[in-house]
């Protein structure tokens, strides 16, 4: 009966038809691994083709963040010893996006930590300028925490076309994540980034305590707001935060995560994050389960594969890069 659900959800979401909140979803949790990987790949190749999305990102300003995100490194609120620092120098920033754009990169952003960018916007909104003259083949992306629609404007004018604003988990689990913000000013800064016309990009993180139900509901919520991208992290449980205790969430267990926000979002980029060194290969078995982007070379906390080894794999798979 599952398998039988599972191939007719694939051909209806196919069709055009969407999985509603009210809808039984317990073939995605329940039905034979395998048999949901293939489908959510189904779909992918129906719905998106073969194109994969290279994402690489700079860590802008590092540490002493005001939020207490319980799985962050850079947090002001735990001891991990990460490196801080202020916002780089824009010379660095512009060099160092040169280099991904040769490189073959389709999307570049500028991370920092912080509720948001403060008296570092200029600066920031200074270095997109020059990234969009220097690297005019280069998508860019910000993740800058809560902006105004003002500021976000700023970026739209300086090149940026797609901000990232992580919604962590589900509305439900979120104060149980981090108490120094809410899920609603989440929303709401999704909702003025695509009212000032930028594509949206925004995820979570998998293994902080959550029920499957926590990541259908995280699902639902992403499709509601239309977004662009989702990515998804697998936690890395650091030392000095309160979840570095904590086990890592197994790669089937990451897989059928991934073909679950396929089935429920066809149409957007479903992106591996952080935690693709936990899968063999490069992680090629995740490009045929639904996910057609990746973030490539140095992360913020964590070593992913490098721009050179994933463009072979890729295409090896005979994926378009």
């Amino acid at each position: 009966m599952l398998a039988q659900t599972i191939q007719e959800w694939t051909d209806k979401i196919i069709q055009g038809s969407r999985l509603k909140k009210t809808d039984d979803c317990s073939f995605l949790l329940k039905g034979d691994l395998e048999e949901v990987l293939q489908g959510a790949n189904r779909i992918r190749e129906a719905l998106c083709g073969d194109r994969v999305e290279l994402c690489s990102i700079i860590n802008g300003r590092s540490g002493r963040c005001s939020e207490d995100c319980k799985f962050c490194a850079q947090s002001g609120h735990h001891c991990t010893g990460v490196e801080e620092y202020p916002f780089l120098p824009k010379e660095e920033i512009v060099e160092d996006a040169r280099k991904h754009e040769a490189k073959g990169v389709h999307r570049y952003s500028i991370v920092t930590a912080g509720r948001n960018l403060g008296a570092d916007f200029g600066q920031a909104a200074e270095a997109y300028r020059a990234i969009s003259e220097a690297c005019p083949e280069l998508h860019l992306c910000a993740s800058h925490g809560f902006l105004s629609e003002a500021e976000l404007q700023e970026l739209k004018e300086a090149g940026v076309t797609r901000y990232h604003e992580n919604i962590e988990t589900s509305r439900r689990n979120f104060p149980n994540i981090c108490t120094t913000h809410t899920y609603d000013e989440k929303i709401q800064e999704i909702k003025l980034a695509k009212k000032v016309g930028l594509g949206v990009c925004s995820g979570g993180i998998i293994g902080m305590g959550e029920t499957w139900e926590d990541r259908l509901d995280m699902a639902f919520d992403l499709a509601e707001l239309g977004v662009d991208s989702i990515p998804i992290n697998i936690l890395s449980p650091i030392p000095g935060t309160p979840y570095e205790g904590r086990k890592a969430v197994e790669p089937e267990e990451a897989l059928r995560t991934m073909a679950l926000f396929r089935y429920i979002n066809p149409t957007a980029f479903v992106l591996m994050a952080a935690g693709r060194n936990r899968f063999a290969d490069g992680g090629r078995k995740i490009f045929q389960s639904g996910v057609n982007a990746t973030i490539t070379g140095d992360m913020l906390t964590t070593v992913g594969n490098t721009i050179e080894e994933d463009m072979t794999m890729l295409r090896d798979m005979g994926l378009s890069i």
